[in-house]
């Protein structure tokens, strides 16, 4: 009998309950080492995706192939997380669908999300430092080190309500490229699940908690290097605002309840309400019947 090497929205419905389950059941020191990995991830994929389109964010008529380009790389993040292993926060908001389903406690997804979103923020910044200090920001003449000025000036200059817009935005995307990763019974169908919400996520601009958690950092400590500084024609009084506080309170917390938004509510909560919730107790029957056991992460 012909097998799908794919499962359907139903079955990965499951599937995500299943995994937020044992997301949850792992111990707390792992969750936050995890946690780690996974922001060192994604902050790979920001510094080389950075790496390879920053001459081309310096100039308007090529900005948006930058963006497309850095698109094309910045998939690789969330590749390793998903397939090497990594705990990341954005893609933990689905683990809703198992608090509404009464298979997850609202406490134990809380406490998931506080160490994981906690070691993120540890490896994130843990790789902005070591760039910082490794000299690679000097590349293309101390351009790459004012662009990274530049990028991090842009988007804590967001205000409260774009940044959470572009959050939801940003993590409907990532949510739905994680979502489709799990239905992938193969690994080169999770790469291509992941690689082409994740390019269309960097090609729009949207905003990612965790990938911020570099972006911002790099450029609080490389506005450190006057040489860097000159490359980011950035005005001395915008250059006053990115701070530590600003990290903060103006973009880290407004995009991260975007994400929250945007992954829980718009992804896990809409598909458990579609196909476990709002369906008879025939459809149900008849799903749990299709339902195999999943080797999603």
């Amino acid at each position: 009998m012909e097998t799908n090497n794919y499962s359907t929205p139903s079955e990965i419905t499951y599937t995500t309950i299943q995994t937020g389950i044992k997301k949850v059941g792992m111990k707390y020191s792992n969750q936050f080492i995890l946690g780690i990995l996974a922001g060192a991830f994604i902050a790979f994929a920001a510094e080389g995706s950075n790496m390879a389109a920053f001459n081309l964010f310096a100039k308007p008529e090529t900005y948006g192939l930058g963006k497309a380009l850095a698109g094309s790389i910045f998939g690789t993040g969330l590749m390793l997380v998903i397939l090497a292993g990594g705990e990341l926060f954005t893609g933990n908001t689905m683990i809703l669908s198992g608090v509404l389903d009464g298979k997850i406690k609202l406490s134990a997804m809380l406490k998931n999300w506080f160490f994981v979103y906690g070691g993120n923020f540890v490896g994130s910044v843990f790789l902005a430092y070591m760039m910082v200090h490794s000299g690679l920001f000097n590349s293309g003449a101390n351009v790459l080190g004012g662009m990274t000025i530049k990028i991090a000036s842009y988007k804590v200059g967001l205000s409260f309500m774009s940044a959470f817009y572009l959050g939801i935005m940003c993590n409907m995307l990532v949510c739905l490229a994680v979502w489709m990763a799990y239905g992938a019974k193969d690994m080169v169908g999770k790469i291509f699940a992941i690689f082409f919400p994740i390019w269309l996520f960097i090609t729009s601009g949207f905003e990612h908690s965790v990938a911020n958690m570099y972006y911002i950092p790099a450029g609080i400590l490389a506005k450190a290097n006057p040489s860097w500084v000159a490359q980011s024609h950035v005005a001395p009084e915008v250059l006053a605002e990115l701070n530590w506080g600003t990290f903060i309170t103006n973009n880290l917390i407004p995009v991260t309840l975007g994400n929250i938004v945007g992954g829980s509510l718009f992804v896990a909560g809409v598909y458990w309400f579609v196909y476990i919730k709002n369906v008879s107790k025939k459809e149900s029957a008849s799903s749990n019947n299709q339902i195999r056991p999943s080797a999603a992460k």
